[in-house]
C-alpha cells in the first residue's frame, strides 16, 4: 500500500486508525512527492531526521518519479483537475500508485475517487 501525505498527518496528530493502517501494512510505500511534502512541513532539521527515521523504522520503500508517472500525472490533471480539484501533488501520488499497481491509502477521497484505474483505500479517521 502507498500512503498519501494526509495519512502521515493523522499519525502525527495521534490518530490510532492511521497508525494501525501503517503498522498493519506488510509492504508500505511512499511517493517521492509525499516525502518532499513531509520534509517541507518540518520546522527544523530535527523534524527532518524524525520523519526520515519514522519512515525507515516502518520499512517504507520510496518510489521515484519516473517519466511514465510524470506523463500519467499530466493526463490526470487534464482529466480530473477541473472536475475534482485534483492538484499536481495528488496527481503524482495517484500516478505513482497506478504505475506500480499499488493501493493508495488516503483520507482525501474527493481528490482521488474519480480516477478510474486507481485502487483506493479510504481512511476514515
Amino acid at each position: 500500500m502507498i500512503f498519501d501525505t494526509d495519512v502521515f498527518i493523522w499519525v502525527q496528530r495521534g490518530n490510532r486508525k492511521a497508525a494501525a493502517l501503517i503498522d498493519g501494512t506488510v509492504e508500505p510505500f511512499l511517493s517521492v512527492h509525499t516525502l518532499m511534502e513531509l520534509l517541507q512541513c518540518a520546522k527544523n532539521k530535527e523534524q527532518h531526521r524524525m520523519a526520515k527515521r519514522f519512515l525507515a523504522d516502518c520499512g517504507f520503500t520510496l518510489l521515484p518519479l519516473t517519466e511514465n508517472i510524470g506523463h500519467r500525472a499530466l493526463v490526470y490533471i487534464e482529466e480530473y483537475g477541473i472536475s475534482s480539484g485534483m492538484r499536481a501533488g495528488d496527481a503524482i501520488v495517484a500516478a505513482t500508485a497506478v504505475e506500480n499497481g499499488i493501493t493508495l491509502a488516503t483520507s482525501n477521497a474527493r481528490h482521488f475517487k474519480s480516477v478510474k484505474d486507481l485502487d483506493l483505500h479510504i481512511l476514515k479517521p
